[in-house]
């Protein structure tokens, strides 16, 4: 869509459009989220959906949804070889939304090209319905729409793109519905960035991956640090961790929603990460180890100028209390405390809490405040 929004916005000065999107997948598939291709009035074909073993159907359904005006959702899946059906050679399913763009429609694509071009994050909701609405999201917006906005504004912070709505298990008001929404987000994912290589670590990387974030692993030891021992982290990075923190920082690419775990309990590689992590303005520094491992870690930092008040800033011992031991338990421990902290949450058993569960304000990740 990224790709496609410019050149759309053009043809429809010609008229509409058919636009089709990938909006949700299942096991190998040949395009992200977002994907998308647009079938102008003319037969005209822009983008691809699935390097072509599907494109030839939904130009089809493309024609019917511009004759009709009714939104579609296509579905494919694997077939066996002797199925005269369209299906997915990867082994994977995808579906698909066809939806008609037409001159309504060019107020909110010009909006959606200028925050592209001025690099803003910007998410696209969109309504999989029959007459699908959209809705432009910009971080901090708070006007209600469809009962979704906190959903839309969590995807947008996250940087995540998918469909919300439909999984909601509580009931909701009389009057306001949660349909089935697209959010297509346009913004880099929130990063991770693990101090260490070990199996704390590559746990943590499995569970920061499957929460969206862009997860990195960094260690100056290059034995260690390899793409087979954490298949699951983005960026796999052997220098030391507070060299590569300080020039993360200095070229841009960390900040306030960035999250730093320092995991190798070694005061010589811990102590510099954790303090070039604090000077460079990082969301939520963690040090995994134990309260006397912390303690000299702290004596540490004092030693070397860290201000007491940054100090106070490191959560350590990291993660909620849960009870566990192993790599994986520490890694739900954590991750448990990063959800907690970005969303407002107590930590505590919602069974000894009252009102609702959800919540409907998302709080942006930040330093906690001097105990």
């Amino acid at each position: 869509m990224r790709d496609l929004a410019s050149t759309l916005l053009d043809r429809l000065a010609d008229g509409p459009a058919a636009l089709a999107r990938v909006v949700s997948t299942s096991g190998p598939a040949p395009r992200q989220l977002g994907a998308a291709m647009a079938v102008t009035a003319d037969g005209g074909v822009i983008g691809s959906l699935s390097a072509g073993c599907i494109d030839s159907a939904i130009v089809h359904t493309a024609a019917d949804v511009l004759h009709t005006g009714h939104a579609v959702t296509e579905r494919f899946g694997t077939t066996d070889a002797d199925d005269i059906a369209i299906g997915l050679t990867c082994g994977g399913e995808i579906e698909i939304f066809v939806e008609r763009v037409d001159e309504t429609r060019i107020a909110q694509l010009a909006e959606l090209i200028s925050a592209l071009e001025r690099d803003r994050p910007v998410a696209l909701a969109t309504t999989l319905t029959t007459h699908p609405e959209w809705r432009l999201t910009h971080p901090h917006d708070a006007e209600p729409w469809q009962g979704l906005d906190a959903d839309v504004a969590n995807r947008l912070a996250q940087g995540c793109s998918g469909i919300v709505g439909v999984d909601d298990t509580e009931c909701p008001p009389e009057g306001t519905a949660r349909p089935r929404t697209f959010v297509q987000t346009f913004a880099s994912a929130r990063r991770l960035i693990l101090v260490g290589a070990n199996d704390f670590v590559r746990a943590l990387a499995t569970v920061g991956a499957t929460l969206g974030f862009h997860v990195t692993v960094v260690d100056p030891r290059p034995v260690f640090v390899t793409t087979a021992r954490f298949p699951d982290a983005d960026d796999v990075v052997v220098a030391w961790p507070d060299r590569y923190l300080a020039g993360e920082s200095s070229s841009g690419r960390t900040g306030s929603t960035t999250v730093v775990c320092v995991m190798t309990h070694d005061a010589k590689v811990d102590v510099p990460a954790l303090s070039a992590a604090l000077a460079g303005g990082i969301g939520f520094v963690g040090a995994l180890g134990s309260r006397r491992t912390h303690r000299d870690r702290v004596r540490r930092l004092v030693e070397e100028g860290v201000a007491d008040e940054q100090i106070a800033c490191v959560r350590s011992p990291l993660g909620l209390d849960l009870g566990g031991h192993s790599p994986q338990e520490v890694a739900i421990s954590i991750a448990a405390q990063l959800i907690a902290e970005r969303h407002g949450g107590s930590g505590r058993s919602l069974r000894e809490l009252r009102g609702p569960i959800h919540r409907p304000d998302v709080p942006p990740l930040r330093p906690r405040e001097s105990e």
